[in-house]
């Protein structure tokens, strides 16, 4: 596994996992703030552009950073956050090992599957893929991400190279993706964020996290789009887990 690691060595560690199609830099700015009081770890996802291996699947990719974590971590980080496809396999972290964290933060997560979209993902990219390494339709593709405008040329370059299968297989495993039930287990502290503009099926699914875990927060940000919070607000974003972690 490929990591991005900010600050120095430290026994608090926060590990932040990213979004479908995007990277590391997505929490660059959230980083270099955090990275004033802890060690940041920021993993590549499998099949993301820089990453060492194609994606299997979500269990799998969990699995993979428990055992980093186990490995290189001393078995526990103080606090894991993700995005999207990085909050999924967030909560399958937990519902694997429930003592992986001590704290955790779910942004965006789908965890109520939709068949018809996965369904129709497959064909769907195969006739699209091409246009991925054309400068104007990636442009359009960022703008409605709402990514800020200064890591268009990280999203450019990465996004060029996944390849179709792989980008096939993560996005369809995000639209299939069901909380399992183990994670009611997790002695985490969980907090749940989600955008007052997202689509409903990922506040439900906030929702249903929600009512899921035992010792949890539930926040919907007014006016936000998928993502934001930790990508165009990341001081806000960061301020908030140095809140959690209780080093502010």
């Amino acid at each position: 596994m490929k990591t991005v690691i900010f600050g120095k060595k430290n026994i608090e560690t926060v590990m932040l996992l990213h979004g479908g199609g995007l990277s590391w830099w997505g929490y660059r700015r959230a980083a270099e703030i955090l990275a004033e009081r802890y060690q940041v770890v920021l993993p590549i996802l499998d099949g993301h552009a820089g990453s060492d291996r194609d994606f299997t699947s979500i269990e799998a990719n969990a699995a993979e950073i428990i055992e980093f974590i186990d490995n290189e971590l001393g078995g526990r980080v103080k606090l894991l956050g993700g995005l999207s496809l990085g909050g999924q396999v967030t909560l399958e972290m937990l519902a694997q090992r429930g003592d992986i964290c001590e704290n955790a933060v779910i942004e965006s997560a789908l965890v109520i599957p939709s068949q018809v979209t996965a369904a129709l993902l497959p064909s769907s990219l195969k006739m699209s893929y091409g246009l991925i390494k054309k400068e104007w339709f990636a442009r359009k593709q960022f703008a409605s991400l709402r990514i800020p405008d200064e890591l268009f040329e990280d999203y450019f370059r990465d996004t060029k190279e996944i390849s179709l299968e792989n980008m096939t297989a993560f996005l369809t495993a995000n639209q299939k993706y069901e909380l399992k039930s183990s994670v009611k287990e997790t002695s985490a502290r969980v907090y749940v964020f989600a955008g007052g503009r997202e689509i409903g099926s990922v506040k439900r699914s906030a929702e249903l996290i929600h009512s899921s875990v035992k010792d949890i927060a539930i926040e919907i940000l007014d006016g936000l789009y998928h993502g934001e919070f930790s990508m165009r607000y990341a001081e806000k974003y960061a301020d908030k887990i140095m809140d959690i972690c209780g080093g502010k």
